[in-house]
């Protein structure tokens, strides 16, 4: 019965889709729900026939949830586990984000706990806008944020994701990452990724100084077992630079170093 309404349907879904400006009569145009089929169908069967094709052309609600990172990460310091996650909610043009991401090592101290709430418009094909809010439930003093970016897919397939914080103590930075999937083969994939962060002024009280002051660039190797689950191994080097380096080696700490990788990547 639901295919025979369907192509009962057909002939209004048609004619809505393809009447011209020209054969609507000029004090008919400003309304915004005119066709040429309303001249022919019942306002029921338009109304059905409009819904059918909205569903089609992005009106629809869909969603994604999608943890890129869920890794242990072995280093000469110390041990950690790390995870990166996302899921938004909503149409082709608007969409609700949410975002975390987080660091616990060995010893059960949490190095880094981040979350951000954003509303998303698509500005383009391939690119968001998005403006919401971050807080930081570590390190302490906790931080809130006004978060303002870009995310989407630059030319030759790099995915980006590009913000400006402005926090509640008044202090401004910048985040920008960068990565790129190279398929080896159908299931085999190779992932650099780069993450850059820079700040407008110093945040002594959280660890951190003017200028570039954390970075890292990773490489890893995922295998899909199905395209929702794939392990992967990989290496990752980075940590504190300038100014903020110091700050950690006063500290005792080690400001840079290599680490070795190794967990999945899931969707759905």
């Amino acid at each position: 019965m639901n295919v025979v309404a369907n192509l009962a349907l057909l002939p209004a879904v048609f004619l809505a889709s393809n009447v011209h400006s020209e054969s609507i009569p000029s004090e008919s145009r400003a309304g915004d729900s005119y066709d040429a089929a309303d001249e022919f169908y019942d306002p029921q069967v338009m109304a059905a026939a409009r819904g059918r094709l909205q569903a089609g052309h992005g009106s629809q609600i869909n969603s994604l949830v999608i943890a890129e990172r869920l890794e242990y990460r072995a280093a000469d310091s110390e041990d950690a586990l790390l995870w990166e996650a996302q899921g938004w909610l909503g149409t082709d043009a608007n969409k609700i984000w949410v975002k975390t991401e987080g660091e616990y090592s060995d010893s059960g101290d949490a190095e880094k706990v981040e979350l951000q709430l954003l509303y998303s418009h698509a500005v383009s094909a391939f690119w968001d806008f998005q403006v919401g809010i971050r807080h930081d439930l570590e390190p302490t003093p906790h931080r809130s944020h006004l978060a303002i970016g870009l995310q989407g897919l630059a030319p030759y397939w790099f995915e980006m994701d590009a913000a400006l914080f402005l926090s509640d103590e008044g202090h401004v930075t910048a985040r920008i990452e960068a990565e790129y999937e190279l398929f080896l083969t159908q299931r085999l994939i190779l992932q650099p990724r780069l993450e850059i962060n820079i700040a407008a002024s110093s945040d002594r009280e959280i660890g951190i100084a003017k200028g570039l002051f954390d970075s890292v660039a990773e490489l890893r190797l995922r295998y899909e077992v199905r395209r929702e689950f794939a392990p992967y191994v990989g290496l990752s080097w980075g940590g504190d630079f300038g100014a903020t380096a110091d700050i950690v080696e006063e500290a005792g700490g080690k400001p840079r170093e290599v680490a070795f990788v190794a967990g999945f990547r899931i969707w759905y």
